[in-house]
Formats: structure tokens, sequence, C-alpha cells
């Protein structure tokens, strides 16, 4: 007997189901998420079933590692590109459940990577580091509009993140909340400073590029930071058929809907990595101020449409060259790039 497994996982339990061949369920049962609970329940049917598919929800995890290391074919499901009947007027988790395991049946099952287990403690590490770089920013940018608001004079953002502010920015406000004020943003930016470093220090140290990975230390703008960053969460970079689904994954392509020359709306401006959407925004800040074809590019475009436009733009650029410098092995070649 052909079994297939689909599994509709929440915060604090799960709901299993097994079907047959004909969409019979063999099983189906809620239970808490701990995996010895999943295990015992299939264990009788595990030489049977031929797949598991798991939604893609936040806390993946702990039951895809542990039913792959039992020996199962498990399938991380891709929620956001699974569709239902329209016309249904109740779901539920059973029936969640169900339908993932039906469309595994069919083998029309929308499906995401499933990162490396050994690599993905490093990835997450980088992901910590980028949202403290932008709590750093929330509070340097607090800094910077409470000393003009009190003082008329610009903040730089160099001194303000250096760790001598206080006593640069602090005697300038008389008042003594408003040095509690400020005290309190550039204690923020120290703290979290230290915290970047050491993230910075500790990957360094447990991870280099890979070979096909080394071609981006030779963009301008890219550096290891952002390197590691665009190779951990890029992965495998076979799996893009092109240049376009790539930048697409990176959030460097406009989302619009046409339908008879007419924009409808837009879709799916969310979709793919917001980790490398903000690497290749990152570079291309970077490296117009450091690449005199990028920079003519940029003011050029800048002439056209705002600046968060142009910078996208820049940004797409950018991971269409690094697609080709990842996959072919090319060096970086701006003359070709900015034409």
């Amino acid at each position: 007997m052909t079994l297939y497994c689909g599994i509709d996982l929440h915060s604090n339990n799960h709901v299993l189901t097994l079907l047959d061949e004909h969409d019979t369920k063999v099983l189906e049962k809620r239970l808490p998420n701990k995996l010895e609970f999943s295990l015992a329940l299939m264990a009788p049917y595990q030489d049977d079933i031929t797949g598991i598919a798991i939604e893609s929800t936040y806390n993946w995890y702990w039951l895809v590692d542990g039913l792959m290391d039992a020996g199962y074919q498990v399938h991380l499901v891709n929620t956001a590109a699974v569709k239902q009947y329209d016309g249904l007027k109740y779901t539920d988790d059973q029936h969640d459940a169900f339908h993932l395991a039906h469309l595994l049946r069919l083998g029309i099952l929308p499906t995401g990577v499933i990162y490396p287990k050994a690599q993905r403690a490093v990835r997450d590490l980088l992901r910590k580091r980028s949202l403290l770089v932008r709590h750093r920013t929330a509070h340097t940018l607090s800094a910077k509009s409470l000393h003009t608001r009190i003082t008329g004079r610009n903040a730089t953002t160099s001194v303000i993140q250096g760790a001598h502010a206080e006593s640069i920015y602090l005697p300038g406000l008389a008042d003594v909340h408003r040095q509690l004020e400020m005290k309190a943003s550039l204690n923020m930016i120290q703290a979290i400073q230290q915290q970047i470093v050491m993230i910075e220090k500790a990957v360094l140290k447990q991870i280099k590029l890979l070979p096909a990975f080394i071609g981006l230390k030779k963009v301008p703008g890219i550096g290891d930071i952002l390197g590691l960053t665009i190779m951990l969460e890029t992965g495998e970079i076979c799996r893009f058929a092109s240049a376009n689904h790539y930048a697409s994954y990176c959030r460097a392509v406009a989302s619009s809907n046409i339908s008879n020359g007419k924009k409808k709306g837009e879709g799916n401006r969310k979709n793919g990595n917001k980790y490398l959407g903000w690497a290749y925004v990152e570079a291309a800040n970077h490296m117009v101020r450091v690449c005199e074809s990028g920079k003519r590019f940029f003011q050029r475009k800048l002439a056209q449409r705002n600046r968060a436009v142009t910078v996208k733009a820049t940004a797409n650029k950018l991971a269409k060259a690094c697609y080709y410098i990842m996959r072919d092995q090319v060096p970086f070649k701006p003359e070709l790039l900015f034409r």
C-alpha cells in the first residue's frame, strides 16, 4: 500500500493525515508538538509512506529535521503557492492536512527548499545581525533627529555611532530630560554595536566563501558579511532557471498585474527572500559610491525617477550580475553591467 502524509503545523500542535492512492483517509490525528508522538504514530506505516508534506511555518525546523533523521522523505510546502477551491464554505486543520497530502499524491505540491541543517545556524545568525543593524539604524536616526531639533545642527552618523558620542552631543542639550533621551539612544547604539561585532567575528571564524561564491568579493560594495549573506541565503544557484528568476527571488523586480494593457494592481510584492533583498540594496548603495560606471548609471536613473526606485533598479542589475558570477564563475565587469 502506498501512503501520502500531510501535516498542518501550528505553534503548539499539528494535525497529521495519511491518505492512500485513492484519497481515502487511513489515519488522522491531532498531536502535540513533540517529535516522539509523531514518530510513534507513523511507525507502523513507515515502509508505506512515500512522502510527508509539511507547511513552511515559522517553527518547522524541529519537525522536518526529526522526520528526515528518522528516514522519511519530507517536502516543505510553499504555503503561499498552495491554492484551494475558492467556493469552499468551511475548512479546518483536518481539511488542510488532507489537502497537502492530496497535492502530494497528485505530484503538484508546490515546495520550498529545505536548507541544509549544518549551515542553517550560521545563516540565521546573519539574519539576527541584519535585525540588529535595523535597530541600530532606528536609534541612530532618533538621536540625530533629537540633536537637530534642539540645536539646529546636523549630527553625523559616524560620530553618533562612535565611542565618544556622549561627550560630543550631551553637552549641547541643556535640559536634563533631553540628555537622558539622547543618552538612552546612544547607549542602545553602543550595546547593539557590540553584539553586531561579536556576531561578525563568530560568522567569519565559522565559515568562508565557497569557491562558487568567491567572485562576489570582486564586486564593488560586497564585502565579507554581504558576500556570506548572499552565499548562505542563495544556496544552490542552479535551482534558479535564469537571472530574472533569481532577481525576482531577491525582491529586486517590480510587482504588477497587467491585463489588456492596463495595470490592475500589484501582487506577490513580498514574495522572495527579504534578506537577499536587503543585501543587494546595501550592496547597491555602497557600489554607487565606489564604482564610477555604477555612479553614472545611478545618477542617470535618478534624474528620471525617485531614489528608492533607482536604488531598487541598481540592486536588480547587481543581483543579475551576481547570478552569472555565481553560476558561470565569471568576473564582475561593470562596463557590461552599466552600458
